[in-house]
């Protein structure tokens, strides 16, 4: 029976509620974050965001073209929130020209090496980044100023409604392929699981 997206999540429940539900959303849901703990996790998110468009355009090179177009609106949507980061660093005096700490490196790099994976495992890989960031800023509930513009950017309707799509294709993907595949693809997702966890925890470490 062909890997999809919703049995990912069903066989792993506890890695990817670690992805999703974590103390610095929490506290940013509270409104007790500390400003140089949300400010950690903006900067190096603006790093990671600049290699996930990259990994975002070498998706569309292997692509089928139906699915083209979901990925085309994605792309879109990067160039608009890369922007927008660029105006929040601005707003909070932070410089954005910072190296990336370990983890975001690392995470970096994961992406970067998933080129040589077939369409299905990055197809699977970028659906999980996008869905984890979508779960994690809804699941906590609705958030105080100024953290509620945060929320909104990943947990709104539409954005919800994106990564559904991409779901969709990236199990259509994995419908056409080898066992050995699907295992490959499983394996990314707990990837992608274990370095959300530690993205999170990276900027709640901060001090």
């Amino acid at each position: 029976m062909p890997l999809t997206g919703q049995k990912l999540l069903q066989n792993h429940p506890q890695a990817w509620k670690e992805a999703t539900v974590h103390p610095f959303l929490e506290q940013c849901q509270l409104g007790t974050i500390q400003r140089s703990q949300f400010n950690t996790w903006l900067v190096q998110d603006y790093l990671f965001v600049v290699e996930f468009t990259r990994m975002a355009a070498r998706l569309l090179t292997i692509a089928p073209p139906s699915h083209f177009d979901i990925l085309l609106d994605g792309l879109a949507a990067l160039k608009d929130e890369l922007n927008w980061f660029k105006v929040k660093a601005t707003e909070r005096q932070l410089n954005l020209a910072t190296p990336p700490q370990p983890t975001c490196r690392e995470y970096c790099q994961f992406m970067e090496q998933l080129a040589t994976q077939p369409y299905g495992v990055q197809a699977i890989a970028f659906w999980a980044i996008e869905l984890a960031y979508n779960q994690g800023w809804q699941l906590p509930g609705p958030m105080p100023e100024p953290y509620s513009e945060f929320a909104d950017r990943w947990g709104n309707s539409n954005f919800t409604e994106y990564v559904q799509l991409l779901q969709q294709q990236a199990d259509e993907a994995l419908s056409m392929v080898k066992d050995e595949i699907q295992q490959q693809a499983e394996t990314v997702f707990l990837r992608v699981a274990k370095l959300e966890q530690a993205f999170w925890q990276m900027a709640f470490s901060a001090v």
